[in-house]
């Protein structure tokens, strides 16, 4: 993938992922737009899977399943946030309107079926390592307290920063934020950051949303 890396380094202790990277920024939301996103996008995910079955028997889930239990944790009661997002898709859940970069940031996770955060500007480091999280990984997250030991983790040099299972009120993407990173966890050989750059690119296209993306961590 041709694109230069992103402005901080980043190491992979886990095997078998990949990381892809986008930066996106919001110049001028256009609402309808983003509304037509998540109803096309919820409407192919139930048309594509229909029931629950379906959807674990998918290659992708299944490869992140795989992942989730080598880094010790089990994927059926921590589920990655891709399965537990297409499962309130069918359902019947809508994807919401939160904000556009997150708006654009779940319709990917819900296309690519694979757990998607974004980090909003200037609220994480420039070294950063995923790896198994610890006993002293504990975090906010956007549920609640969240216990990361034995989980796959992305943290920074002052500790965590997101799970492929839910996200982090340290960079939270607020009312205000008008530029954030994209990290998407892809099983690596089950989705390739090209397949990620185009359906980021095709969603964001017409939305206000300006994406750059960036070279994948392996």
């Amino acid at each position: 993938m041709d694109a230069r890396k992103p402005p901080f380094d980043v190491r992979l202790e886990l095997e078998g992922w990949e990381l892809f990277w986008a930066h996106m920024e919001v110049t001028e939301a256009r609402h309808a737009v983003l509304a037509e996103r998540r109803e096309a996008v919820a409407a192919a995910a139930e048309e594509r899977f229909g029931e629950t079955q379906a959807l674990a028997a998918h290659p992708t889930v299944q490869a992140l399943r795989r992942l989730f239990r080598e880094a010790g944790c089990d994927p059926t009661r921590y589920r990655p946030a891709s399965e537990a997002l297409l499962r309130r898709l069918l359902k019947g859940s809508p994807l919401p309107a939160i904000h556009p970069i997150v708006d654009l940031n779940n319709c990917l996770s819900a296309q690519l079926h694979v757990p998607c955060c974004v980090m909003a500007e200037g609220t994480f480091g420039t070294q950063l390592v995923l790896r198994s999280g610890g006993p002293e990984d504990d975090y906010t997250s956007l549920r609640g307290p969240f216990r990361s030991e034995g989980k796959p983790l992305l943290a920074d040099e002052d500790g965590p920063l997101d799970t492929p299972i839910t996200g982090n009120e340290r960079v939270k993407v607020r009312e205000e934020t008008r530029s954030a990173w994209l990290v998407a966890y892809l099983p690596a050989g089950a989705v390739t950051p090209e397949e990620a750059r185009d359906k980021l690119l095709g969603l964001a296209r017409d939305t206000g949303v300006d994406v750059e993306v960036y070279a994948p961590s392996r």
